[in-house]
């Protein structure tokens, strides 16, 4: 029964926000995801490209558990660890979770008058994920604890969060006006997260370039097939691939957009001659900057 409210109530949201943002002259997107996708590389490549895409032309996503299609063993089970990945997916430098409380606080304030409000917390102890407790708000899954977990989540990948109260209007603009919240800080930054990830995987594949491109990947462009020489390997679109220099030379290791035989179809292919020979669109980079660690 729960799945199939879910397909009713995802339209009405959808549409709600549609309305909203509407007024204000702004696109609003719907996108739909399960904790599988952003399990599998794949699909979190995908993901990650459509919300860039999206942000990219000013639209809004709105982004949701596709709760139709979610069992308890593929599902987020709470928007605060939904919104943590979105965050990390898109190398975001924020995450705002609004809640019933205005932060984090040393015990419930609900029935402890002495509760006291973290106001910045540099690492998540052990105490404090015993303080959190398993509260759970009325209007939603999850409660305290998860909002911890997504802050474990968010600043391991370089990503602040904080939490403040959703209750009052412009929540969001209160934070630029000093309305009280716990900022929960994050240990480097999104980029450099990203890329000590992408390197500490195990290669499934090369991919060698010439000595124009080798230049080129050094002043931090995306790799395109036309400056690939070479392929070697059986690796998929989101598999881990090294990158090799003229001579052999390892320069680095991304993540290809596309598997090893439409790689190879594409080896000294421009852009412009990538449907021709896929028989789709595709897209411009093979290893685009973003999924590269030099």
């Amino acid at each position: 029964q729960s799945q199939a409210a879910a397909a009713v109530g995802q339209i009405r949201l959808a549409h709600a926000y549609s309305e909203a943002l509407a007024v204000g002259g702004v696109t609003a997107a719907q996108v739909l995801v399960t904790l599988q996708d952003s399990a599998d590389r794949r699909r979190y490549l995908n993901i990650r490209a459509t919300l860039e895409t999206l942000l990219g032309l000013g639209t809004v996503p709105i982004v949701n558990e596709n709760d139709t299609v979610a069992t308890d063993e593929i599902r987020f089970g709470d928007n605060d660890r939904l919104a943590a990945q979105v965050a990390v997916t898109i190398g975001a430098d924020l995450t705002v979770l609004l809640s019933d409380v205005d932060g984090f606080y040393s015990s419930n304030p609900q029935v402890d008058p002495a509760a006291r409000r973290y106001d910045v917390i540099e690492q998540i102890t052990p105490a404090m994920e015993a303080q959190a407790g398993e509260g759970v708000s009325g209007l939603s899954k999850g409660g305290m604890r998860t909002k911890l977990m997504a802050a474990k989540t968010a600043t391991a990948a370089g990503c602040d969060l904080i939490i403040t109260a959703g209750a009052a209007l412009h929540p969001l603009a209160g934070l630029e006006t000093g309305a009280a919240h716990t900022l929960f800080r994050a240990r480097g930054n999104p980029a450099s997260a990203r890329k000590h990830w992408i390197a500490s995987m195990k290669p499934q594949g090369a991919v060698t370039v010439d000595a124009g491109a080798a230049r080129a990947l050094g002043r931090g462009t995306s790799l395109l097939p036309a400056g690939v020489t070479a392929v070697s390997g059986a690796f998929g679109r989101g598999d881990p691939v090294d990158i090799l220099g003229p001579d052999g030379a390892r320069l680095g290791a991304g993540l290809s957009r596309y598997s090893a035989v439409e790689a190879r179809a594409l080896i000294g292919k421009h852009s412009d001659e990538i449907e021709a020979v896929l028989g789709w669109p595709g897209r411009a980079a093979l290893i685009h900057r973003d999924d590269m660690a030099l």
